[in-house]
């Protein structure tokens, strides 16, 4: 039997997961380039050389850093997770990971290739009726399933320490990692559905149209978890790996458990608070839904309450008075604990943005502005790729077998640090011209000098300062992985775990029971989208026919 408390990861497995980070910073860099020159098309003051097209930035910059940066390092980061808590991986499972991890690759490159050569401006949604080249959609569907069966070989991990270890509730970490392969296994399928059986046999030309309502709803019906598949790793770190790193324990482990559980089961059926100002739906159904993505709130509020509960305890074990002096005794020197930390500060306005955007009457004012753009900077390009930057100071070195030196770690928070700066006035920027009426996926316009569009332009150009800064960060990010993977000296760097606290309650094993939780999940998910569905078919408008506007 193999000891959850083994140390170090397997360089097998180490292997496995640093194949996917390199896929990640690629995607970094190349998506944050995009990301730099779409901010100074914005602002008026510079041009796209060579034809290059904005919409052909614009869809570079959101797949590569939406959805490849994002999927390939989650992946990495769970590898590394389960051989480090549930044991080395099997050879059976390692071969199946990398086997996902090609197959993705593969279906990246294809994808890649398309936009790059402007056969594929469709933006990060890929919304019908804008038409891609087939590769295109052969590319993402390869995506997936190569994930698919890069989550099985975790799955499989997991049911294997679970056989060796019958009656003891999981390790936590590798427990977490469970919850959000599943959330990501039964989210894509319906985008998988629309591209498969939708968007594939009409860019192929076997039927004339697309049913928009249709491949919307199934692309929102995975569109949602997407965000939280890409916060629970972020969670993951702040529940069970801050509080090792800042020498506390971890202030429940029933409670973190029960937090990924509501996530399990109430991110999936909400997609319709995407959709609100779509007709075809009706209005009860999308109160229902948004009636759901409120219950999300709940265990980010428990997260939160959880964190600070973690810090308190540790200010106060180190002799910490007053209110807030707990604060002080924080390791604020250390890149581990401090780059976390801004991302988690940076949730709370995310957050508090996220509940005007799955308001009904809210919604209908930031709708389509670049309002929503800004909410997703704070949430996914603040709170969890800061998060992510975090982990990877510490895991690439640990993988690579060398050490996150001091001056790394200086470079780390002052990364860190030019990071929030540039993310404060760019996505401040968003915020404040989406209020205005700015909309989003525009490039740079005065709409006939409206006296409106001139009033965006002040903002538009504090986006364009924000966003240089911010590819600064994406140098100094490079710099530091590229030190770490390659450069650092050799030596033992912790993969940290944390430990649950001596007076905690006991783990129920009821968390462990996962034909009941799917089950509810599955329930929901029929709840709320089968009568709407049924409607949608039954009452589907003519379809469209595919439109290529670049």
């Amino acid at each position: 039997m193999i000891s959850s408390q083994k140390v170090k990861v397997d360089p097998r497995d180490a292997k496995l997961s640093m194949a996917h980070f390199y896929v990640a910073f690629t995607a970094l860099a190349l998506g944050g380039l995009a990301g730099l020159l779409q901010v100074l098309v914005r602002s008026g003051k510079v041009e796209l050389p060579y034809g290059i097209g904005y919409y052909q930035v614009l869809t570079v910059h959101g797949v590569l850093l939406g959805l490849v940066l994002t999927t390939f390092f989650i992946l990495g980061f769970q590898f590394a997770v389960i051989s480090r808590t549930a044991g080395t991986l099997s050879n059976r499972a390692r071969k199946t990971g990398w086997i996902g991890f090609w197959i993705m690759t593969i279906g990246t490159a294809m994808a890649a290739a398309m936009i790059l050569l402007n056969e594929a401006s469709v933006l990060f949604t890929f919304y019908a009726p804008l038409m891609a080249h087939p590769i295109f959609y052969t590319g993402l569907t390869l995506v997936v399933v190569g994930s698919w069966i890069a989550g099985g070989a975790m799955l499989t991990s997991y049911i294997r320490w679970r056989q060796h270890n019958p009656g003891k509730p999981s390790p936590l970490l590798s427990f977490m990692v469970v919850v959000n392969t599943l959330m990501w296994i039964v989210a894509t399928i319906g985008v998988a559905a629309t591209v498969l059986l939708q968007m594939l046999p009409w860019s192929l030309g076997l039927v004339d149209t697309i049913d928009v309502l249709i491949s919307r709803t199934l692309f929102w019906y995975f569109g949602h978890p997407l965000v939280y598949f890409w916060l629970l790793p972020a969670y993951m770190c702040w529940y069970a790996i801050i509080p090792k790193i800042i020498g506390g324990k971890i202030f429940s482990d029933s409670l973190a458990r029960m937090s990924f559980i509501l996530f399990l089961l109430f991110s999936i059926p909400v997609g319709f608070h995407h959709q609100l100002m779509e007709p075809g739906i009706d209005p009860a159904w999308k109160f229902l839904q948004v009636i759901l993505t409120f219950l999300v709130v709940i265990p980010s509020l428990m997260t939160a309450f959880s964190m600070f509960g973690t810090f308190e305890m540790y200010g106060r074990s180190q002799g910490a008075t007053g209110l807030f002096g707990w604060l002080k005794k924080l390791p604020w020197g250390d890149a581990r604990f401090v780059v976390p930390f801004i991302g988690m500060v940076a949730f709370i306005p995310a957050g508090a943005g996220g509940m005007v955007n799955a308001s009904h009457q809210l919604n209908q004012v930031v709708h389509n502005t670049i309002w929503v753009t800004g909410h997703f900077h704070l949430t996914l390009a603040t709170a969890v790729i800061l998060t992510f930057f975090g982990i990877s100071y510490w895991l690439v070195p640990h993988l690579t077998g060398r050490i996150l030196t001091k001056k790394m770690n200086r470079l780390a928070i002052i990364q860190a640090l030019t990071w929030a700066v540039g993310m404060t006035f760019m996505s401040g920027a968003m915020h404040a011209a989406g209020l205005l009426g700015a909309p989003r996926r525009s490039s740079f316009s005065t709409y006939g000098e409206s006296a409106q569009a001139i009033e965006w332009i002040p903002y538009q150009i504090a986006q364009a300062v924000g966003g240089t800064i911010l590819f600064i960060g994406i140098i100094l990010v490079l710099y530091i992985f590229i030190n770490l993977a390659f450069y650092a000296p050799k030596g033992e760097q912790e993969f940290p775990v944390g430990e649950v606290t001596d007076n905690a309650e006991r783990t129920p094993m009821v968390f462990e029971n996962w034909k009941l939780w799917i089950g509810i999940t599955v329930v929901l998910i029929l709840f709320a989208y089968t009568i709407p569905f049924i409607d949608m078919i039954q009452n589907a408008p003519p379809g469209s026919k595919g439109y290529k506007l670049w």
